[in-house]
């Protein structure tokens, strides 16, 4: 079975220090966690990446989705990714593209993977994204990258993702596909450095001209009152488009900043950003207790410390990029 990374298992793998247990958002969303990943096996830096973290916005009823720039990974390391076309089995389209040396990044139904047991694994259909590492259709076996691991699934699980029991007329399986192609080399620390730093300049020039967590702050109790009359299987989903994703976003702001900058000039902008997740980490954990008391109007208040340090981090930041 030919492989993307050959010096990988799943049984001994060890996921990178951005997504350690000891962190507040040891996950953050499944394409960064992907990325942060695929570029640590690749031997190179994923911290490097993460300056676009300061163009996370509100946007009326969720955080941005935060993704980074494929322009940036292609800026940074070399590598690119590009969409793949599947106009025949998709099986075969990954075993062409592992045979280049490249990963597939596939867009699956979370119910058949097995590393999301106790979330959705076999009680709930999910659109995530994945990236192939090992594919053997013959023994109907995959290894592969997901949220912060490397994982293997097998066969039902097999069958199930590339939907081999589909009926028989049914509308083939055309997932949406990209791929990644790799340099022959990994990038030095020095260019790292120089390009993080003038992308970091690009991306704050394109942050959000008002607040995002002081416009949140305006709708949060009304939105979490009409969350409370609905089944509590929603709570998850808006806690994770709400709280956790800036909370996420903005302890990964933190861990480039301090890789930035190993002599420490960003240390209070990088003391803000934790603030802002730790914020929305503690938030999250009152929305239960709000919802049962029905007492909704004090948590706007409570994000009045992350949205004092939202602006104190630009205003550093701005101060300080240049």
């Amino acid at each position: 079975m030919s492989a993307v990374f050959t010096d990988i298992n799943p049984a001994s793998y060890r996921p990178h220090a951005l997504h350690a247990s000891d962190r507040m958002w040891p996950e953050t969303n499944c394409y960064v966690d992907l990325w942060i990943e695929v570029l640590s096996s690749f031997k190179t830096t994923p911290e490097a990446m993460l300056g676009f973290t300061v163009t996370q916005d509100f946007e009326g009823d969720q955080f941005t989705f935060f993704k980074t720039p494929l322009e940036d990974i292609e800026t940074l390391y070399g590598v690119r990714c590009t969409e793949l076309a599947i106009f025949d089995d998709v099986e075969t389209h990954v075993h062409v593209q592992i045979g280049r040396g490249r990963l597939a990044m596939l867009e699956l139904d979370s119910y058949f993977l097995p590393d999301t047991q106790g979330t959705s694994y076999r009680t709930e259909h999910g659109k995530t994204t994945v990236a192939v590492n090992r594919l053997d259709s013959e023994n109907r076996v995959m290894d592969y990258f997901h949220n912060g691991g490397f994982y293997h699934l097998e066969a039902d699980d097999f069958d199930g993702i590339f939907q081999r029991n589909r009926p028989e007329g049914a509308l083939p399986f055309l997932p949406y596909t990209e791929f990644v192609k790799f340099p022959a080399s990994v990038p030095s620390d020095t260019h790292l450095r120089q390009e993080a730093a003038r992308l970091l300049r690009h991306h704050l020039a394109r942050r959000p001209e008002t607040n995002p967590i002081a416009a949140f702050a305006k709708v949060f109790p009304a939105q979490v009152e009409a969350l409370a009359d609905r089944p509590f299987e929603h709570f998850h989903k808006y806690a994770f488009n709400t709280l956790r994703q800036f909370g996420a976003n903005f302890e990964l702001l933190a861990s480039h900043l301090a890789w930035l900058s190993p002599e420490g000039a960003y240390l209070p902008e990088v003391a803000g950003a934790l603030k802002i997740s730790e914020q929305a980490k503690t938030i999250q954990f009152q929305l239960a207790r709000a919802i049962a008391r029905r007492k909704f109007e004090p948590l706007s208040a409570a994000l009045e410390p992350a949205a004092a340090a939202w602006d104190d981090v630009m205003a550093g930041l701005s101060a300080k990029v240049s």
